[in-house]
């Protein structure tokens, strides 16, 4: 039997040494067969609890107790199963604080924090994401809901893209941009009355069909000048109409002005707009070289029909444009006086919107002219009276042809029309 018990022994030292070492010490020390139990079972609870298995096929604990039942203390059996179990429970607390002092040290991989993630985690956090994805979701479910809005609806920015045409004028337009909004009664000026509806909580109001009609009026003459091979001139010096200033002249085909009116431009132009640059074209606009040098004796340009959106702040070009006979149209509110310009389109001088209305549909209209007179153009057709320099170089070109003089020609032509 103590053969058997070293064997029991060697194999529980090579499992768990370190945790068997004293029962070992115990086992030698030990003579008494009651012990051999003892241990025996030890070794089953080993091979159980740590090995995870167990070493025999067989469970000899029966056949050593039956043999060896009465050679067994059962005061010094106690007693040693119980300093067995507070060693073994000594033993895992070791384990367990080594284990736990291993993963201490252990270094742990930090990923490298990245802006778009750290912000999306952030989101997350706070429960801004959550929130936008419900909103998006309670949109995405509303939206059929309710009355649909037509494509026609006003937006500001369609003004300047894409400006009304004169077919286009209505009242229901002019209502909609403040056309029809005066001053206050005591700002009136009295030669405005033909042009007032009536009295609002002590404001002018302007008669839209007096605006509509007039509207109409400037376009066609704005058309017909822009037929006739005319310069318009756009004039807008407020805050925010230099956008549909240059948007009205670029489809007038003229020139545009959305800062001061330096004076003497018109009366004073061979002072002032001397140094501008100027050139000659044909009749389908394309530049014609070879007049330099008399253009340098020509005078500065006039325009031959000036656009003003705002004609109180710029009463002084007006004079000048009634000192050299040039036509003149401007939007002309309760407060200024119709006689200052040739044809005046009764409205609100004050409503961007409403500025922005007028200056597109007169663009339209510059806009149709030119077509026509490009289209005439095309078929040889001249809408408009040469220039008196066209007319030298016409001259001169046919005498170098034929060997004479222009006015051998002029007289020759006279003469055969005559005949």
């Amino acid at each position: 039997m103590g053969n058997f018990a070293e064997t029991v022994f060697e194999a529980l030292c090579a499992v768990q040494p370190e945790l068997l070492l004293h029962i070992n010490n115990d086992f030698e020390k030990s003579h008494h067969t009651a012990r051999y139990v003892e241990v025996f079972s030890v070794f089953y609870f080993f091979a159980d609890s740590i090995v995870g298995r167990r070493i025999t096929t067989t469970t000899p604990t029966r056949l050593w107790t039956r043999c060896l039942a009465t050679e067994v203390d059962i005061n010094t059996l106690t007693s040693s199963t119980d300093s067995v179990e507070a060693s073994l429970e000594n033993s895992l607390r070791e384990t367990k604080s080594i284990e736990s002092e291993v993963e201490k040290e252990t270094v742990q991989y930090v990923p490298q924090i990245d802006n778009r993630s750290h912000a999306a985690q952030k989101l997350l956090e706070d429960g801004t994401a959550e929130s936008y994805n419900h909103h998006r979701f309670s949109q995405k479910r509303t939206r059929p809901l309710g009355t649909s809005i037509e494509p026609n609806h006003y937006q500001p920015h369609k003004l300047l893209t894409h400006p009304p045409s004169p077919s286009d004028i209505t009242l229901e337009l002019l209502l909609a941009s403040q056309a029809h909004l005066g001053h206050k009664t005591s700002h009136w000026n009295p030669m405005n009355s033909r042009y007032i509806f009536g009295i609002r909580q002590g404001i002018h109001i302007i008669s839209l069909n007096q605006t509509a009609a007039h509207l109409r009026r400037a376009c066609r003459v704005v058309s017909g000048v822009a037929e006739s091979g005319g310069l318009i001139l756009f004039v807008g010096t407020r805050a925010g109409q230099d956008r549909c200033v240059v948007k009205a002249a670029q489809m007038a085909g003229g020139c545009h002005l959305f800062e001061r009116w330096t004076p003497g431009s018109i009366t004073n132009g061979h002072q002032i707009l001397g140094h501008c640059r100027t050139k000659v074209v044909d009749e389908l606009d394309r530049e014609v070289e070879g007049f330099d040098e008399e253009l340098r004796e020509r005078p500065a340009l006039k325009p031959d029909l000036v656009v003003c959106l705002n004609p109180l702040e710029n009463w002084v070009m007006l004079h000048e444009c009634g000192l050299n006979t040039i036509p003149t149209i401007g939007v002309i509110d309760t407060d200024a006086n119709p006689t200052w310009v040739t044809y005046p389109i009764p409205a609100n001088d004050d409503s961007l919107r409403c500025v922005q209305v007028i200056a597109g549909v007169l663009g339209r209209a510059g806009q149709e002219g030119q077509a026509r007179r490009k289209e005439k153009a095309m078929k040889g057709v001249v809408t408009y009276t040469p220039d008196k320099l066209m007319t030298d170089l016409s001259a001169s070109t046919q005498e170098a042809r034929t060997g004479g003089s222009a006015e051998d020609i002029e007289d020759s032509e006279s003469r055969s029309s005559f005949l």
